[in-house]
């Protein structure tokens, strides 16, 4: 079976420059005028997660909404209501902002392994 991309989604797929390198399949956050890098804990800035690796000042891609799967900080039940953790992983917790909050978790995940995650914006 032969794979797929749109060849343009507005809104959901962007091209930044990364200003730290960047692991495809790590949420990443705004850093500075078009820039993005790893998102920190409970970053309000993150946008999405890294298409492919990425060195610093390398143009990246970036998938935003949608179903996600990210690297789990700590352990993770399907249900959970998620906030973006340290090195552009997620984890579980309340956020202190509404725009904090990354989404919620389709599946369970321990630490270090892939969850998907059903983005909230």
């Amino acid at each position: 079976m032969a794979e797929y991309l749109p060849i343009y989604r507005p809104g959901q797929v962007l091209t930044l420059k990364a200003s730290a390198a960047v692991t495809g399949g790590q949420l990443v956050a705004i850093t500075g005028s078009g820039a993005v890098g790893p998102a920190g804990a409970a970053a309000a800035n993150w946008v999405g997660v890294a298409a492919f690796d990425g060195a610093t000042n390398d143009n990246v891609t970036i998938h935003s909404g949608g179903v996600q799967s990210l690297t789990a900080s700590g352990s993770i039940a399907a249900g959970d209501s998620l906030v973006s953790a340290a090195a552009g992983q997620v984890a579980t917790g309340a956020a202190a902002t509404p725009s904090a909050f990354v989404g919620v978790a389709l599946t369970a995940a321990t630490n270090g392994n892939k969850v998907r995650v059903k983005f909230s914006r």
